[in-house]
């Protein structure tokens, strides 16, 4: 069986769509968490299914799966489109249109990330600027993309056996802190970065600055 891809709208509005082009010919299921059915219009989406309690100005949608929540409720609306993807059987979610505005949201989407990975699904945040994952220990290749820079932000308190290859500021076998910059705003100089971390769990934040 092949991997089943989620596409999950958010609420937060993004000033342009083309980070979401490359996903157009996967055909992913597409989830909208409350006023993300709006976003999904503007990316030209059809949702398949919604799911939230209406507070930030979604509706149901006429032909897809509905699932209608109080706002009294435990987790936020991004996080119940997540536990839809998975009751679908989806094992690689793409999460949208749920960066900026409150920063508390945001926080709770990227730590949402790390709940993915915990339940052994892949997870990719993206906005127009932005392609977020959450790594922890082993050994990976980035191909150079349209992506300026990228950054290991550290969630445990310590990353520890950091090493870093073709890229302008390498490191061997360091540790990266927690709150600190160490590990910010690196950059490409081959056609792949090649990463290894020994212990420890991370966000990978690919970024801009980008016109699309």
């Amino acid at each position: 069986m092949g991997t089943q891809t989620a596409l999950i709208f958010g609420a937060m509005p993004c000033r342009s769509w083309g980070h979401l082009d490359a996903l157009r010919a996967e055909k992913p299921l597409v989830i909208c968490a409350d006023g993300g059915v709006h976003c999904a219009a503007a990316a030209g989406f059809a949702p398949d299914c919604y799911v939230g309690d209406g507070d930030s100005g979604g509706t149901a949608v006429a032909g897809a799966e509905n699932i209608l929540l109080r706002p009294e409720k435990d987790e936020s609306d991004l996080q119940a489109a997540y536990t839809m993807a998975r009751a679908h059987g989806c094992t690689r979610l793409y999460l949208t249109a749920c960066t900026g505005g409150r920063l508390d949201h945001a926080l709770a989407n990227l730590q949402l990330l790390e709940t993915a990975r915990a339940d052994g699904v892949e997870a990719i945040l993206l906005d127009p600027d932005n392609r977020v994952t959450c790594i922890g220990p082993g050994e990976y290749v980035l191909p150079r993309t349209e992506y300026f820079y990228f950054s290991l932000l550290p969630i445990d308190a310590v990353l520890r056996g950091v090493t870093i290859e073709g890229a302008k500021y390498p490191l061997c076998d360091a540790e990266a802190r927690r709150g600190d910059s160490l590990t910010i705003s690196n950059e490409w100089i081959e056609p792949t970065v090649r990463l290894r971390i020994r212990e420890g769990l991370c966000w990978l934040i690919c970024s801009g600055p980008s016109a699309r």
